[in-house]
C-alpha cells in the first residue's frame, strides 16, 4: 500500500444517502439481495441512532491513529467516516476529542472495525459511532495508511462517497452507482412489508401469505394430535 490521501472523491448525493438512512439497514439489505452489509460485529455505542452519510474511508496501522487526525481534514458536512486497519486491531483509536473535530465538520458518525474510548462521551455528545470493540487502549501516531481509498470490512468494499448507513440492526455500504437502485428497491420493498403487515393485523398467517404449508410437506413435516 502506497502512503495515499485523496483529496476530492465524488460523493453519492446527500439526498439520496438520507432517504435510505430513514428505510434502514435491515429493508436496503434485503432490497438489494441481501448484500452490502458489514456483519454482525459492528455496534452501535448507543441505541436508537440511524444514519446514512457519505463515506470518507482510512486505513490506518494496527494501534496507529494518525491517518484518522489526516482524515479530518477530508471531511464535510454529511460524511461518515469509516476507519479499518491493515490487520485485525481492537485497540481505541476513536474516541471524544476526534468526535468533537468531527462534529464541527458536520460529518455524521463513524464506523471503525477497531476499538472506540470516551463511550460515555460520545453518548453524551450525540455522536454516532458503531465499533467492534470498546476499548480504553491508546494508540501511537507513527506510521502512514491512506485515506479516501477502497477498504474492506467484512468482506465488503467501502469506496469513498459510497452510501454508508448505520442504525441499531448493524452497517450497510450501497456503492455509489447502486443509491438509485436501492432507493427503488427499497420502497418496493417497503410496500410489500406494509401490506404484510396489515395482512398480519388481520389474522392471515405468514405460513399461508408466504405459502409455506407446501414447503412443510415438501420437507416431510407432519401434523399429529398431541394424543398419538
Amino acid at each position: 500500500m502506497k502512503p495515499t490521501i485523496v483529496t476530492d472523491p465524488p460523493r453519492a448525493e446527500l439526498a439520496d444517502v438520507d432517504a435510505l438512512a430513514e428505510m434502514g439497514v435491515a429493508t436496503v439489505h434485503e432490497a438489494l439481495g441481501r448484500t452490502c452489509y458489514l456483519g454482525p460485529d459492528l455496534r452501535p455505542v448507543q441505541q436508537g441512532a440511524r444514519v446514512g452519510g457519505t463515506a470518507v474511508t482510512v486505513l490506518c496501522w494496527p494501534g496507529d491513529n494518525l491517518m484518522i487526525h489526516a482524515a479530518v481534514e477530508q471531511c464535510r458536512p454529511g460524511d461518515l467516516m469509516v476507519v479499518t486497519t491493515t490487520s485485525p486491531c481492537t485497540d481505541g483509536l476513536f474516541g471524544e476529542l476526534f468526535a468533537t473535530a468531527l462534529a464541527h465538520r458536520g460529518v455524521r458518525g463513524v464506523v471503525t472495525t477497531t476499538g472506540v474510548r470516551d463511550v460515555a462521551d460520545l453518548r453524551a455528545m450525540g455522536f454516532p459511532a458503531w465499533s467492534a470493540a470498546v476499548s480504553a487502549q491508546g494508540t501511537v501516531k507513527a506510521t502512514a495508511g491512506a485515506v479516501n481509498v477502497p477498504i474492506v470490512v467484512r468482506g465488503q468494499v467501502v469506496r469513498p462517497g459510497d452510501a454508508v448507513l448505520a442504525d441499531d440492526d448493524g452497517v450497510a455500504c450501497v456503492p455509489r452507482e447502486r443509491v438509485g437502485e436501492a432507493i427503488t428497491a427499497g420502497r418496493a420493498r417497503l410496500a410489500k412489508e406494509e401490506a404484510t403487515r396489515r395482512a398480519f393485523r388481520e389474522g392471515e398467517l405468514g405460513l399461508d401469505r408466504y405459502g409455506l404449508r407446501a414447503t412443510l410437506a415438501e420437507l416431510g413435516v407432519e401434523y399429529v394430535k398431541a394424543a398419538q
